[in-house]
């Protein structure tokens, strides 16, 4: 699903390379296995309450505003010589984790359909449950690493311009989430 996730997956592949997508990734899957954990424990009324999904909402809300500005900020030091920087991996980690607690959709999706999942999966074992999250792991490294792949082989098929484009596209979706989300909160 088009959304915050890949939209940062891009910024942070053009900016470091094709690890951007795989890092963010170990970060997404990070936070979603604390997420599993909170389902598996029973922890998942507390979450649930409507004061702490609007809480959610309001926190990823304001985050993918002040993504988004950053992004547009940063458009004029976008350039195509894309270089990884081992130093910074920690910062692509991060990335991941703070672009799926900041999307709300995230925290909806795994406290209905992901929750669905876990509890009708944790009836065939622990077992069925890890190979579950592996699966679903899997497919999101495998999505996004193929969308860095493309995006850090895409420098020498497009220009300056049209990397500042895709970065400029992103950055406004970031924001178009965001304001969506917060609209979505509070009215």
């Amino acid at each position: 699903m088009p959304g915050p996730f890949l939209a940062a997956v891009i910024y942070n592949t053009v900016r470091h390379g094709f690890v951007g997508g795989p890092l963010m990734i170990v970060g997404h899957a990070i936070i979603e296995m604390a997420m599993l954990i909170v389902i598996i424990f029973g922890l998942g009324c507390i979450v649930h309450n409507s004061f702490v999904l609007n809480i959610i909402s309001a926190a990823g809300a304001g985050l993918l505003i002040y993504f988004g500005i950053n992004m547009l900020i940063s458009l004029k030091n976008v350039t195509l010589d894309i270089a990884p920087r081992s130093s910074r991996s920690s910062n692509l980690v991060f990335s991941g984790i703070t672009m799926s607690i900041a999307n709300p959709y995230w925290t909806v999706w795994w406290l209905t359909i992901g929750m669905g999942l876990v509890i009708a999966t944790q009836k065939q074992g622990i077992f069925a449950v890890l190979i579950f999250f592996a699966g679903h792991i899997t497919a999101d490294l495998l999505w996004y690493g193929f969308v860095s792949f493309m995006i850090s082989r895409g420098k020498q098929a497009v220009s300056i311009t049209v990397y500042r484009f895709i970065i400029a596209l992103c950055a406004v979706s970031l924001l178009g989430f965001g304001i969506y989300f917060a609209v979505d909160t509070f009215v």
